[in-house]
């Protein structure tokens, strides 16, 4: 079965790391680009991160640069989102999804099915 399945959410302070994992089943990741996606409260969701099939070429949106590191495994079929410096409207609940790169644009979802996310709560 074809499934992407985050993990790693949770409550943090202000200034705090966490680490997002997207673990596949069904299929090989290696074979596609990945991106994270987040949606707050009342806002639409955007593209967080993305990464290229061989993990050599990665892009951030611009509120998460220097902050925010996306990296894979493919020998583990896994997918990172390591966040640092976490502020209070980085609070959304993150997917990870298959995706295809743009151009100077964020990666945009090709997956049509998106599972619950990790929620990520970052208190000031």
């Amino acid at each position: 079965q074809f499934q992407l399945v985050e993990s790693g959410g949770g409550l943090v302070q202000s200034g705090g790391s966490l680490r997002l994992s997207c673990e596949a089943s069904g299929f090989s990741l290696a074979n596609y680009t990945i991106a994270w996606f987040r949606q707050a409260p009342g806002k639409e969701r955007e593209g967080v991160s993305c990464i290229s099939r061989s993990g050599a070429n990665s892009k951030h949106t611009e509120s998460v640069k220097g902050r925010f590191t996306i990296s894979r495994d493919n020998a583990k079929n896994t997918v990172y989102l390591q966040m640092n410096s976490l502020k209070s409207e980085d609070t959304a609940v993150y997917w990870c999804q298959v995706s295809e790169p743009r151009v100077q644009r964020m990666c945009v979802p090709i997956g049509v099915t998106w599972g619950p996310g990790t929620q990520v709560t970052v208190s000031s």
